[in-house]
């Protein structure tokens, strides 16, 4: 029997700890058969939230201390080397685990898998990725708010990165790059996206297809796009607020009096689509890409769903090595 995919799942941070970390661990061990679960956390807490099931790939790791989401990084990093963050981390370190999934303090996290892993070589910063919804699918939108001043070289390998990850993950033999810019002519953009796109194109291991504008981003024109981070997180963040809003809208518009109740009946399933190609919790799951190891970060205010989301996005890192295609990449840039 192949080896099985050992994921550390921190179970006490983010917005709701246990009451979604446990669920979510169950259901994935349901639904996948390939994995095995190590729990850190407070454990007699875990004891306790978890239902009388089978623990054959389950493994808890005492941790008698909690990152939360108000710490500020630099004080996680030096005063909590005890908590559940910095144990599932450390136990990754130490190869006891293939992967990490938390929904705890992005800082936090961030600073504590540097600190603990290293990047990559070849790799100046890791960059956090997630995927976003396409007309056909998803595309994969990088950097989100790691770095939110990155150089022309940065936005290359973020580039070399999320390539890595599309072609892993989704199969995607030569996954088409855009750089997000403010036009798509060559004049158009600040001087470090013009420096990205030169740096880019001249990479001959990566599909570049150019600039690509906001109003692309759900297009399907590009399976990586990449960002500096402070604009991929305002991007996101609108994306998100987006979604909301026309959700609002529809529950609005459909309950404001009976006709329109008896419409929203009628087109129910066309909502129930709409919905769902909506829903962030089935994109939940930013990889923290650069670092050696897989990290994913689920959503601070995640709900069940998008926990076990964010394990299976762990999961196909893992089982695709995205790690090894990222570094043979890298591998080939420097010769």
């Amino acid at each position: 029997m192949a080896s099985r995919i050992r994921i550390a799942i921190d179970c006490m941070g983010g917005d709701f700890g246990l009451r979604v970390s446990i669920p979510a661990a169950v259901t994935s061990l349901s639904q996948f058969s390939d994995i095995e679960l190590t729990l850190v956390g407070e454990q007699s807490a875990i004891e306790s939230a978890l239902p009388d099931t089978d623990r054959n790939r389950l493994t808890i790791v005492h941790a008698p201390d909690v990152v939360t989401m108000s710490d500020k990084p630099s004080h996680a990093l030096r005063k909590k080397s005890q908590s559940s963050m910095r144990m599932a981390i450390d136990l990754l370190k130490d190869k006891q685990v293939d992967a990490v999934v938390s929904a705890g303090n992005t800082g936090a996290l961030m600073a504590m898998g540097s600190y603990v892993l290293k990047t990559l070589p070849g790799i100046d910063r890791p960059a956090i990725c997630s995927a976003v919804p396409s007309v056909k699918g998803h595309s994969y939108l990088l950097d989100l708010g790691a770095n939110v001043d990155s150089s022309a070289s940065h936005l290359h390998q973020f580039a070399v990165m999320g390539s890595a990850l599309a072609c892993a993950v989704d199969g995607i033999e030569s996954p088409r790059v855009a750089l997000l810019n403010i036009g798509e002519e060559a004049t158009k953009g600040n001087e470090q996206v013009k420096l990205a796109d030169a740096l880019i194109r001249a990479n001959q291991q990566l599909n570049y297809i150019g600039f690509i504008e906001g109003d692309g981003l759900f297009a399907a024109s590009a399976d990586v796009i990449v960002a500096d981070g402070f604009v991929g997180n305002v991007a996101l963040k609108a994306c998100e607020g987006t979604a909301a809003y026309i959700s609002g809208i529809l529950n609005e518009s459909f309950k404001a009096n009976w006709l329109s109740r008896m419409a929203g009946f009628f087109a129910l399933p066309v909502l129930k689509r709409i919905y769902q190609k909506l829903d962030p919790e089935q994109y939940n799951g930013a990889s923290f890409l650069g670092l050696q190891g897989v990290v994913v970060k689920s959503h601070g205010s995640s709900n069940v769903k998008g926990f076990v989301h964010a394990i299976e996005q762990a999961r196909l890192e893992v089982a695709s090595n995205m790690l090894d295609m990222i570094d043979q990449q890298l591998t080939t840039l420097s010769e």
